[in-house]
């Protein structure tokens, strides 16, 4: 009967063996696939973030393109020849205006004609001169007459909607002086070429009269302005006339600036002249220029969109661009910036975009180029169609063009150029903005003004965010990796309970609080004791070392009471002495050495300035953010050391130094190297304390008192701010692409390294 019972028990026990066996190799099972599930999905989130950046910032270096979309008959090609071809923003309505002073408003898909109208020209003249005025989106134009008088009229397209909210475009005519004429020149001579200007405010005209029996042809600027009295319920206008001290022979082009304040006369021999017309009744030449070479013509002339640049198209093919600059006098002379290469036949037309920094042109052969200045880039070259044109038109959208050929046609294009800023260039290389003296590397991604020349440049983005991780690296890297040594291998077991979860519990500070910190007071605090903080650096080893002379020499019954690896802890009144004593000896030592301040001194004597938020305070608040990643890893993988390597080495007569730099280190090396590059990707990304302490300056200055900003702040600060699938919304994601590739680049690389410094040292 035992023995039935012993079976009985063995074979029990044999049960709950196997049942507790078949349910640890379960847990086994889970655990083993539940790594492997959160690995990989780990590995497909990543893949996917990168292909969805991927996704947003692709559409950026899509080629633009052009497309023939219709082709039809010039609408009541019988009331005269083009002088101007405009399109309103819904690329619906196009008006074509002709030499006999008709309107022509017609259909833009089809051609067909919906209204024709007659400008209110006076009997007995004739118009002898036409310009559109700047800038071109008014839809404003001036007639020049035979009889010295000026008719200003505006094309209005009114917008409704019927009940099935299908849009109906009216055209009209408006005159926003009145349908009586302008008189600019009493003589009653013609009016060979003619500018305008409108405004709310004011309208300035510019005229060339021809010549006369009672003499030469001059230049006449006449400005009309509208005054309103507080009481008066019509305003008043005033009128203002001068005569250019300038030949008018020779004269080809006029141009007004949408300000009013300068005005761009072109000659037949290719010279420019500027003047200053700020003052209506007394213009100042600034300026003559050639702005084209010996036995070249200028074949076409218009401003680049906010009217700050002048495009100049030749008979060689060649268009360049010409900005105001300010010289090494700090005088504004015209500079050429850039030019573009058409090709080798006269250039006949010029286009410019109405919202951006882009511009069509066509050449004698009808070639037709798309240009972005910004980024210098040739968009579209082709075609427009089979014989010599006359006229072009770019929609206000930019993404629609009219053509009219010498064969009575008029085709139309779509053309799809979403984003014409962008290319390496502008990204990566210095580029030539406008106003601006030289080439530089610029982030200004908006403005309050649709003439806003968007700056797209990475550069100093990417500076921003090196010079803010390497000086936070300069602050942590020495604190956390001394601190981890001392913990790891010097500190008592007892104490280091404590230290370590102190120093990893600071990982858990938002770092919001600290850039708050490091932007409301740190930053103000240091402006204020900029030298205290320098001389900290100084005196805190000094009292140190002082402080362990002094120990050296107490009587060995003191020393005995401080429990053994505990006198570390009497470091701590010591460091906070040396500091209070560097700040409070901070002020006469300034007065002394440098009268007074020594952020003024910097100025004066090195000429370096000194912004709040600089580079300085984010090495020290975001270095206190990195420290406890660095301290964690590395102290751990020094505490790791396997016993029996110190302890062979202490054997064999080595030092603890000795022991620490030639075993301790290089077998911890690997973990020490995951530390710090784990510590850098985290400066590197790091957003919060950069965007509130660093003063958010993209400027790529290398001082240690200058602000900066980082790709991380910048996305930040911006993307609230951006169009969803706007160019400045793409390159947001770009930049985030661009922070991508660092994580990816820098912890593949300490990947690397820490493999082979593992194999290296693994025989130790």
């Amino acid at each position: 009967m035992s023995e039935i019972n012993t079976q009985k028990k063995i074979s029990m026990e044999k049960a709950g063996r196997g049942y507790y066996e078949r349910w640890r190799l379960l847990k086994d099972s889970i655990a083993r696939y539940g790594v492997i599930v959160g690995g990989l999905s780990v590995i497909i989130a990543v893949v996917l973030i990168f292909f969805y950046l991927l996704y947003v910032v692709f559409p950026l270096f899509l080629p633009a393109s052009a497309n023939s979309i219709s082709q039809y008959d010039v609408p009541e090609a019988a009331q005269g020849k083009t002088v101007l071809l405009d399109m309103e923003e819904q690329n619906k309505v196009a008006a074509r205006s002709t030499d006999m002073g008709q309107v022509v408003f017609f259909d833009v898909a089809t051609g067909r004609t919906i209204l024709s109208e007659k400008v209110a020209i006076p009997e007995g003249s004739h118009i002898t001169s036409f310009s559109q005025a700047s800038p071109v989106s008014d839809g404003t134009v001036v007639y020049g007459l035979s009889n010295g008088q000026a008719v200003i009229v505006k094309h209005e397209y009114k917008l409704s909607y019927t009940n099935n909210n299908a849009q109906i475009i009216t055209p009209s005519l408006h005159y926003p002086a009145g349908e009586q004429v302008l008189i600019l020149d009493d003589t009653g001579a013609a009016l060979e070429k003619i500018a305008v200007t409108a405004g709310d405010n004011g309208t300035t005209i510019v005229a060339k009269t021809a010549d006369t029996p009672q003499g030469k042809g001059k230049i006449l600027l006449t400005h009309f302005e509208k005054e309103k009295s507080l009481f008066a319920e019509e305003a008043k206008l005033t009128r203002s006339d001068s005569i250019l001290d300038m030949p008018a022979a020779g004269i080809e082009s006029i141009l007004i600036d949408r300000n009013k304040t300068s005005l761009f006369l072109v000659g037949s021999d290719g010279r420019l002249s500027v003047f200053d017309i700020s003052d209506k009744t007394n213009p100042v030449l600034r300026q003559h220029q050639n702005v084209v070479g010996a036995n070249e013509k200028i074949t076409r002339i218009a401003f680049l969109n906010g009217d700050i640049s002048l495009l100049i198209g030749d008979s060689t093919g060649l268009v360049s661009q010409w900005s105001m600059v300010r010289n090494k006098l700090n005088r504004s002379e015209l500079q050429k910036i850039r030019s573009f290469k058409v090709s080798d036949k006269a250039v006949v037309a010029i286009q410019p975009e109405q919202r951006r920094k882009g511009f069509v042109t066509i050449d004698a052969d009808s070639i037709m180029g798309i240009y972005s200045s910004t980024a210098e880039r040739e968009l579209i070259k082709q075609s427009a169609g089979e014989s010599s044109p006359i006229a072009a038109a770019l929609s206000p959208r930019a993404n629609k063009l009219l053509v009219q050929l010498e064969n009575g046609k008029i085709n139309a294009w779509d053309v799809n150029n979403e984003h014409p800023e962008v290319s390496l260039r502008s990204l990566w290389q210095e580029v030539w903005y406008e106003s601006y003296p030289k080439p530089d590397y610029i982030w200004q991604s908006s403005s309050a003004n649709s003439d806003f020349e968007p700056k797209y440049s990475l550069t100093p983005l990417v500076f921003g965010t090196l010079k803010a991780a390497f000086y936070s690296m300069l602050v942590a890297m020495p604190l956390a990796l001394m601190g981890a040594i001392y913990t790891a291998y010097f500190m008592v077991p007892r104490m280091r309970q404590y230290v370590k979860p102190t120093i990893e519990l600071m990982g858990a500070l938002p770092t919001v609080i600290l850039g708050f910190l490091a932007g409301l007071w740190l930053a103000p605090f240091v402006e204020e004791n900029l030298a205290g903080l320098f001389l900290l650096i100084l005196t805190t080893p000094f009292c140190v070392m002082i402080f362990a002379c002094i120990w050296q020499y107490l009587p060995k019954t003191l020393q005995q009471r401080i429990p053994d690896g505990w006198d570390a802890a009497l470091l701590i009144p010591v460091i906070l002495i040396s500091g209070w004593l560097a700040f409070k000896v901070s002020a006469p030592l300034e007065m002394l050495l440098f009268h007074g301040s020594l952020r003024d001194w910097f100025k004066t004597e090195w000429d370096i300035g000194y912004d709040q938020r600089n580079a300085l305070i984010v090495g020290i608040a975001m270095g206190f953010a990195v420290i406890p990643t660095i301290f964690s890893i590395a102290e751990d993988a020094i505490f790791s050391v396997p016993k029996h390597l110190t302890v062979g080495s202490l054997a064999l007569g080595a030092t603890t130094w000795q022991t620490v730099t030639k075993i301790v280190l290089l077998t911890a090396s690997p973990g020490i190297f995951s530390a710090v590059m784990i510590g850098l990707g985290r400066a590197v990304g790091e957003t919060m304390i950069v965007l509130m302490a660093t003063g958010n300056t993209p400027v790529m200055d290398i001082s240690i008192f200058q602000g900066l900003r980082t790709l991380a702040a910048n996305i930040a600060v911006e993307m609230p701010e951006s169009e969803v699938d706007s160019t400045h919304y793409r390159v947001l994601f770009l930049a985030a692409l661009v922070l991508f590739g660092f994580t990816f680049v820098f912890n593949t690389l300490a990947e690397v390294i820490r493999q082979r410094l593992r194999e290296k040292y693994s025989s130790l």
